[in-house]
């Protein structure tokens, strides 16, 4: 029988594989410990440590530039129903790239994706959401208001 998979590049797939990218290893991993019945997997291109020009604009929309060069390490797995899953993620951690390529195949199969996406990817959503809320608080604490009071002479 033909695993039920997600096609590869829809919206859902981009949603989710930026959520494990973001994502700490600490915070993947402890729910991952946490999720019965872990599939079998293969490695087809074992974790690998790389590097990835990042660029930027102008002025946020402007002319493109090359920022400069950041760490990431990728990985590629095949499960037993023959799904394949990627992961990439910052940084050097081979089973952070290694677990993240596990639940982006568990997430392309039908009878999986909605136990996963409750246990693994929202709540990993909502502490990124959370982290980005408290940054923002910290910034905001910080802000300088300046204005110009014009004279008259």
């Amino acid at each position: 029988m033909e695993p039920q998979a997600s096609p590869p590049h829809s919206k859902e797939r981009k949603r989710w594989m930026s959520i494990l990218a973001k994502a700490s290893y600490e915070d993947l991993n402890s729910l991952w410990q946490n999720l019965p019945d872990k599939p079998q997997w293969n490695r087809i291109r074992a974790p690998e440590i790389g590097m990835v020009m990042v660029r930027g604009r102008m002025g946020g929309t402007g002319n493109r530039f090359n920022l400069g060069e950041m760490t990431v390490t990728r990985c590629t797995v095949g499960l037993s129903c023959g799904l394949v899953g990627h992961g990439y993620v910052s940084g050097r951690n081979k089973d952070h790239a290694e677990v993240a390529a596990v639940i982006d195949a568990l997430m392309q199969r039908r009878e999986r994706s909605e136990t996963i996406e409750h246990s693994i990817i929202k709540p990993l959503e909502l502490r990124h959401l959370d982290r980005r809320k408290q940054a923002s608080r910290k910034a905001a604490a910080t802000k300088v208001e300046f204005f110009t009071v014009a004279r008259e002479n």
